[in-house]
């Protein structure tokens, strides 16, 4: 007999570890090169690449990558070289503090029917119209940053990052060295990590109620599993597990047991 064991309490079965929850990580990397991702031991075996093609259209990648303690993880905004419109033909707006709306003209000039202005709380310095993910990428980088509420957030490139080239977002990687933003991030087909990107918070105030509130939203879910708490840690797959079908009593080999089987029964597999 051969035999080499090992104490129940040690993990021998090899897997993937993953994490979920809220965490607080720093931005290590903007869409780096093969040799970047070396640097910071990341190890990869060819050069990214930085678009992707969905249904016939063909997005720029936008890719952070995040750092915590337990290790690195990467969050995409998908980005396109057009304006982003809405299923009513409603042009998507953007001003230069980072607010944003829907509206078929300039939101400064729209009117209700009383003849005042539609959106009274509207700046309207640096209005345009935006590009797709355009509105993802300054809400991530206003709580990276930690702007205050009013105060600029801008990039002088955005028709250029909407094209994929990036070297503006990759000079607050140095810039902002120091600082953190608060993420929740998930697990998808059980081994890929997925960073949430209907909401990013800061690290002070804490408010991780503002991520409830953005999961509850029609329009937030998370495409992803997540430690049902949000507390960081490794995650726990909540899975629901499915009920076995009971079973018939015509079946040949089923016990008379009214359709249920208890669990001391001996079954025939």
């Amino acid at each position: 007999m051969a035999i080499q064991s090992n104490a129940s309490t040690e993990e021998v079965v090899g897997g993937i570890k993953t994490f979920s929850g809220l965490t607080n990580v720093k931005v290590i990397a903007v869409n780096p090169t093969m040799e970047e991702l070396h640097a910071i031991d990341i190890n990869v075996k060819q050069e990214p690449n930085y678009t992707v093609e969905f249904s016939g259209e063909e997005y720029n990648k936008v890719v952070f990558w995040l750092n915590n303690e337990d290790g690195n993880f990467k969050l995409e905004i998908l980005m396109q070289n057009k304006h982003k419109l809405s299923s009513t033909n409603k042009n998507q707006w953007m001003n230069s503090i980072g607010q944003s709306t829907w509206s078929h003209g300039e939101p400064s000039k729209e009117l209700n029917e009383e003849g005042e202005a539609k959106y009274p709380w509207w700046k309207t310095e640096g209005e345009r119209k935006a590009y797709t993910g355009e509105e993802t990428l300054i809400n991530f980088v206003k709580a990276w940053a930690n702007v205050a509420s009013g105060d600029e957030v801008t990039f002088d490139t955005m028709p250029a990052i909407a094209t994929g080239a990036v070297a503006e977002i990759k000079a607050l990687v140095k810039e902002l060295s120091s600082n953190e933003v608060r993420v929740l991030i998930g697990v998808k087909d059980s081994r890929y990590q997925q960073v949430y990107t209907k909401y990013f918070g800061r690290v002070k105030p804490q408010r991780d109620d503002l991520f409830v509130k953005a999961l509850n939203d029609p329009y937030g879910p998370f495409n992803a599993d997540f430690n049902a708490d949000l507390v960081w840690g490794t995650h726990i797959s909540t899975a629901t597990l499915v009920t076995p079908d009971t079973i018939e009593e015509n079946e040949d080999w089923a016990p008379k047991t009214n359709g249920t089987v208890k669990e001391t029964e001996d079954l025939p597999f």
